[in-house]
């Protein structure tokens, strides 16, 4: 019981005392003036074709859940828009060694039930995090943390095994969300329920069907509901998707349109599309098992001769905006470097790297494609990029597609010589877009091995200085646009439409394909 009352919210005492100063005639500033209406409260109806896997940030993290959680929960940082750096949400943070990361939580905050939010509340959320290690969760992504202290109830340290400088960049993650200790178990999910101090709480659920968030009126933070609550209804869909925004049904409706259903919508006129350039990069890779690919020359032949704005026209009707680097823009030290290396589509400049090395002509090349995975555009990607290198006469493509488990499988048997593949990070920061390819456990490790790229990645994830590390991850995409190993295409964009009546849509939409619901209003 004494925990109890430790606990509760030192905002329900203030509460109780303004009910009880307004009482006495205080005068309620809030209150409706004699003659005026109360305001109507501003509900949104939203739709979308995302699942939800779990509302516990512990659990699988995949872009429906991460959605409902980066509303419900808070974090200890956050990233607004237009700003690639965090920056406080629950609390401030500074490294006070390059193995100690501080964060001393704001005053005040509490959960929807009334409970405090503290330090405790911290530690806990993040050892059960690691405890459970739910599969397709983020536990491993903390793999630097020893353990998180709370000296005070205000402030937790993170004791760092390693200096790992993409720390602030996870903890703005929603698998880095404040759970309150009290409600939530510390050996199994919570099913079902939240109890978060975002900007919303949980009103109802019904899996599979519709959500109900309500404003919550306590949260302290940086997004601070603008609507009094929303409705989210899951649609089975793409076409169910475009019936509730279209019929009216839905003030917004998000995640499931195609490029065809968007074209319809912007000359239908009769609601507004908003795009944004997302996290989701496409691009092809080098299988190194392949004596072709193993040849630099061949290599960077090949991305001297692909003209991007063409295949984002022609695959893609423009939906897309074509990639020169493999971190997009809008990340912290992102250069296009592959302009910088390759300038423009030229098959003179491809000519001479292949007479240079000896490399006789038409080299033949096998180009792997899967059509499911990456949606309808990936067959029209590859014949134009087949199209386009055997317009230079110094290749000779030949196709072969599988579907995705098989094509799996043969990505890292080496079936191809170059392949199709796309990457989402999972925590908004450069290091997630280099890692995979340079790391010898990355995502696509694909036998590609350089001694100076792996140098730099070493030191821009140790290094605590902003512009330095900045400097660091420039340089290596210079490496590794000069080396070739994998070939970006394009970068994705986040789509969503929305009644014409309905602001702030822009700022709702997140560059990882989230959607905060904060921003929208009538």
């Amino acid at each position: 019981m004494g925990e109890l009352v430790r606990r509760v919210s030192a905002a329900v005492v203030v509460s109780a005392l303004g009910v009880s100063l307004a009482a006495c005639g205080q005068p309620d500033d809030n209150a409706p003036h004699p003659g005026e209406q109360t305001p109507k409260p501003v509900l949104l109806k939203l739709a979308t074709t995302d699942s939800i896997a779990s509302l516990d940030p512990a659990g699988p993290y995949d872009a429906g859940a991460r959605t409902i959680q980066a509303n419900l929960y808070q974090t200890l940082l956050t990233i607004l828009p237009d700003k690639p750096t965090p920056v406080p949400d629950a609390a401030d943070c500074q490294f006070d060694s390059p193995t100690t990361y501080t964060c001393s939580l704001k005053d005040q905050l509490t959960f929807p039930n009334g409970h405090k939010l503290t330090a405790s509340d911290v530690k806990f959320s993040f050892d059960r995090l690691v405890k459970l290690k739910t599969p397709g969760g983020a536990a491993s992504w903390f793999s630097s943390v020893k353990s998180v202290s709370t000296p005070d109830e205000l402030t937790a340290v993170f004791n760092l095994t390693h200096p790992d400088a993409r720390l602030p960049y996870l903890l703005t993650t929603t698998a880095a969300s404040i759970v309150d200790e009290q409600s939530y178990p510390a050996n199994a999910l919570l099913e079902n329920k939240a109890v978060g101090s975002g900007p919303y709480q949980l009103a109802a659920y019904t899996p599979g069907s519709e959500l109900t968030l309500t404003k919550f009126a306590g949260y302290r933070g940086s997004r601070a509901a603008q609507n009094d609550g929303v409705t989210i209804s899951l649609k089975k869909d793409s076409a169910a998707l475009y019936a509730a925004i279209t019929t009216g049904k839905a003030d917004l409706a998000y995640h499931g349109f195609g490029p065809s259903l968007l074209d319809n919508l912007r000359k239908s006129n009769q609601v507004q599309v908003v795009e944004a350039s997302s996290a989701e990069i496409r691009f092809f890779t080098f299988q190194m098992k392949s004596l072709i690919a193993r040849k630099p020359a061949v290599r960077q032949a090949v991305a001297q001769l692909i003209d991007r704005p063409a295949i984002a026209k022609k695959a893609y009707g423009d939906h897309v905006n074509p990639l020169y680097s493999v971190v997009p823009p809008g990340f912290g030290g992102q250069v296009d470097a592959f302009k910088a290396a390759y300038k423009q589509p030229n098959k003179a400049t491809a000519t001479a790297l292949l007479k240079t090395a000896g490399i006789v002509t038409p080299v033949p090349l096998t180009v792997g494609w899967t059509p499911t995975q990456y949606g309808t555009g990936a067959k029209a990607e590859v014949l134009e990029l087949k199209r386009q290198l055997e317009a230079s006469g110094l290749f000779k493509v030949t196709l072969r597609s599988a579907e995705w488990p098989q094509y799996q499988v043969g990505t890292k048997a080496g079936a191809y010589d170059l392949y199709q593949a796309g990457w989402t990070p999972d925590y908004p920061d450069a290091d997630d877009y280099v890692a995979p390819f340079v790391a010898a456990d990355g995502a696509f490790a694909n036998g590609y091995r350089s001694s100076a790229a792996l140098k730099l990645l070493q030191q821009e994830r140790t290094e605590q200085n902003g512009l330095k590390r900045d400097d660091l991850i420039s340089q290596l995409q210079g490496v590794l646009a000069q080396d070739a190993p994998v070939i970006p295409v394009w970068q994705g964009r986040v789509a969503v439409a929305a009644g014409k009546d309905l602001q702030g849509v822009q700022t709702a939409v997140d560059q990882l394909s989230l959607l905060y619901f904060s921003p929208l209003r009538k």
